[in-house]
């Protein structure tokens, strides 16, 4: 039984392989790392004044941005 406080673990590695991937516009690792990191990211809406699902997106948005950022693009 999982607890509700259980994470999705990744290895270092794999994390990587899904960060290139998504920086390549891959929307499978897109996915993947939204999927990855959808807890975090729907606590750290509550803190923004916007609707729920309009903090939630934006979130997203921003994160994709973030990966497709050409300062960030060093990733090895």
């Amino acid at each position: 039984m999982e607890t509700k406080d259980a994470r999705k673990v990744i290895s270092d590695d794999k994390l990587l392989e899904l960060l290139n991937l998504a920086k390549k516009q891959d929307p499978e690792a897109m996915l993947r790392l939204i999927d990855l990191y959808k807890e975090e990211i729907q606590q750290v809406s509550k803190f923004i004044r916007l609707p729920e699902e309009d903090a939630i997106s934006t979130i997203i948005l921003e994160f994709l941005e973030l990966i497709q950022d050409s300062e960030y693009n060093t990733v090895q």
